[in-house]
């Protein structure tokens, strides 16, 4: 099998995942920095818009890493999608399929159902929910937290941070009452 094969498809979770882990030791002796990225977004904001805020006061400069971090991660995704695609359709569980394909979700085109993100049912009111009032609610979640599921999970975890443990447990809690009890309310409507 060729590099080329080989990177085009998914790997299986016993070597991403020990890459992923391989991030925080590595971030650690490289320069003692921490790994998140919804720290990247308050970096951004404190670059561009301090305003006299008191949370965007800060030198975001010492952090221009995550800055660099972050592009990398939007370039990686890019190069994927644009040139390591393998053309072939998102496996997802048939189990899934079949519940998603009674609330009217049959296109799996991308990494997500066409017909629950797009343009159109943005302006619908289950696109509203599950767009916009999700998207705040992950900032929002993300904030009060102090910090995302990466940071969380990947960095405060391995560091046996105690906030971090509950964060994690909070963030699947949310995800498990999410999936089984809120969105098939939502997917109704």
């Amino acid at each position: 099998m060729h590099f080329t094969d080989l990177i085009k498809q998914p790997w299986p979770w016993y070597v991403a995942g020990p890459l992923i882990g391989l991030t925080v030791p590595l971030l650690l002796i490289l320069g003692n920095k921490t790994f998140g990225i919804s720290s990247s977004l308050r970096h951004i904001c404190a670059a561009c818009f301090p305003a006299g805020i008191s949370f965007f006061q800060y030198n975001w400069k010492k952090e221009v890493w995550n800055l660099f971090f972050a592009a990398g991660i939007a370039a990686g995704g890019y190069i994927a999608a644009r040139f390591l695609n393998n053309h072939q359709p998102v496996a997802v569980n048939t189990h899934l399929v079949s519940i998603l394909q009674h609330y009217g979700v049959h296109n799996y085109s991308g990494l997500v159902p066409t017909e629950l993100f797009n343009w159109q049912s943005l302006l619908t009111v289950r696109g509203f929910i599950l767009m916009i009032a999700g998207g705040f609610l992950v900032g929002f979640g993300t904030r009060y937290a102090g910090g995302c599921t990466s940071g969380h999970a990947i960095m405060g975890l391995s560091n046996l941070q105690w906030p971090s443990l509950v964060a994690t447990c909070c963030f699947m809690a949310g995800g498990f009452i999410m999936a089984n009890l809120i969105l098939p309310f939502i997917m109704r409507l």
